[in-house]
């Protein structure tokens, strides 16, 4: 064998085993706990739907030809608002229990891009992600087992037995978005304040979003604990796709990942859906199999 050769049949083995099957059990947790982490970021703005997407409430003016308003989405009449909101909320809570999951998180995702471009000054991270996240699931078997879905087949074929694992790549996207998601963020904070000036943290404590927690840390850390804390911030991310590849450094960076987001949802207020948006992907895509086949008491392997 030359040594090309060699080279093509090591690709194509690293090819075979990144899209190796993969637990359905991962995917289901995520299809599960993204929706609803969604829906409890958009929970305050679906109890006004009218202010928030008709006619009624405030509208940006048209900008035409700006950047910052690619493309403008007309306002909706009140009871269209009202009734897009209740679509979301049933929708989302249809694909967190499996029920018709296809369908369902599909009309979703059309639904989490008209907010997300209806609203701009209400999108966040959340607004932005969140219908790439759902259409993913959407693409996905998601629904196969722990559903609505899964009990419904089974009364119509008793002799149905569900999948136990699925194709790599359903599982992969969510793997290897987190690590890319980090190492953007990581380069976006490089080009901020982050590596110029050591209390950037620091003062994040001090915004609207302040809680009781941050407010308690503002006062009793040393100003320098937050610099260490920002250094190693981004340390995890700038390296995180190396920490998330190899098995020796991936319960490290899992146990950071989930701690970090855990701060960030205490000590920053209404950001507590995107840490919980950002756990849930964690745990369904890391979390040690064991963890999750207790959880759901299924039989270890």
């Amino acid at each position: 064998m030359t040594g090309w050769e060699r080279f093509e049949s090591d690709v194509a083995g690293m090819w075979r085993a990144l899209f190796a099957p993969q637990p359905l059990i991962r995917l289901e947790v995520i299809r599960i706990l993204v929706p609803l982490a969604i829906l409890g970021f958009l929970s305050s703005r679906l109890i006004h739907a009218d202010d928030w997407l008709s006619s009624a409430g405030f509208r940006l003016p048209d900008i035409p030809e700006d950047w910052r308003q690619p493309i403008r989405v007309p306002a909706l009449d009140p009871w269209a608002a009202w009734l897009l909101c209740a679509t979301l909320v049933v929708t989302g809570l249809s694909v967190s229990a499996g029920l018709f999951t296809r369908y369902t998180s599909a009309v979703f995702c059309v639904g989490l891009v008209y907010v997300a471009l209806a609203d701009r000054l209400a999108a966040f991270t959340v607004s932005k992600i969140g219908p790439i996240l759902i259409l993913a699931i959407c693409l996905s078997p998601a629904g196969t087992r722990w559903s609505i879905d899964e009990r419904l087949r089974r009364n119509r074929d008793s002799t149905w037995i569900p999948p136990d694992r699925v194709s790599g790549g359903s599982i992969v996207f969510f793997q290897a978005m987190l690590p890319i998601f980090y190492l953007s963020s990581g380069i976006a904070k490089a080009n901020g304040d982050w590596m110029t000036y050591p209390y950037v943290l620091w003062t994040h404590l001090h915004d609207s979003y302040q809680t009781p927690v941050s407010w308690f840390l503002a006062n009793h850390t040393p100003p320098w604990g937050f610099t260490v804390l920002q250094t190693i911030t981004l340390v995890f991310e700038f390296f995180a796709p190396a920490w998330f590849a190899f098995r020796a450094t991936r319960p490290f960076a899992l146990a950071w990942a989930l701690a970090m987001h855990l701060m960030i949802g205490l000590m920053f207020g209404p950001v507590i859906w995107f840490a919980l948006l950002m756990m849930s992907l964690l745990i369904g895509s890391y979390a040690p199999l064991r963890w999750l086949n207790w959880a759901f008491r299924q039989p270890t392997s």
